[in-house]
């Protein structure tokens, strides 16, 4: 896996449920490195702190594989990397063989592999259509944040090396479909609530399908 783009967001005014908001989901392509910081991108916008940012939620990876998947849905929008808020781009990831706890080193930083990202209403103003939400979950491969170990710079054409797999073989992928399937999947839920990496507020809202 190696980064493709570096992004970071610009602030955002618009408009929901009658109100004005500031949203970094606008993200784009910057030269040069970013700072990956221990709860948020250096330079970063985090408008809303309660839901976005924080040590299990410090930085946003996304697939460059799934991008031509979205553009053939969406043809019409001006595409560039960072459509879906991501700070980096990461050519090769594929959520079915990362694992929930896998720690990698992306250049100087040293990240771990955290929890799928679940979308919000911000990512279907960023495509000018709520249905996204739906289409997203259906998809399944929603990229993943990463808490930081280490603080560092990462630039475009940094590798992601694995440094040590998780023990606990939850994936990804998995534990994305396991936050929205109706059934929950026992084997599947017992990784879950296993896996020390998924945050412990995860883990207690998935205690109830025990």
């Amino acid at each position: 896996m190696k980064v493709r783009s570096t992004n970071i967001a610009r602030p955002t005014r618009i408009q929901w449920n009658g109100k004005t908001e500031t949203t970094g989901i606008y993200k784009y392509p910057v030269d040069g490195p970013i700072t990956l910081e221990s709860e948020a991108v250096a330079k970063d916008i985090v408008a809303d702190r309660r839901v976005h940012g924080g040590i299990h939620k410090a930085c946003y990876l996304y697939s460059s594989g799934h991008y031509p998947y979205w553009k053939s849905l969406y043809p019409g929008l001006e595409w560039d990397w960072g459509m879906f808020g991501e700070n980096l781009t990461v050519d090769g990831m594929d959520e079915r063989h990362i694992r929930i706890g896998d720690i990698f080193r992306v250049g100087e930083a040293l990240v771990q592999v955290s929890m799928p990202r679940e979308p919000c209403y911000k990512l279907g103003i960023r495509f000018g259509d709520q249905q996204i939400l739906k289409a997203f979950i259906a998809y399944g491969y929603p990229g993943t944040y990463v808490r930081v170990l280490e603080e560092g710079g990462v630039k475009a054409g940094d590798s992601l090396v694995l440094l040590e797999e998780s023990p606990n073989p939850l994936t990804v992928h998995q534990c994305f479909e396991l936050y929205y399937a109706r059934i929950k999947s026992r084997e599947v839920l017992t990784l879950a609530l296993d896996n020390p990496a998924l945050p412990e507020y995860k883990r207690e809202a998935l205690q109830k399908y025990t």
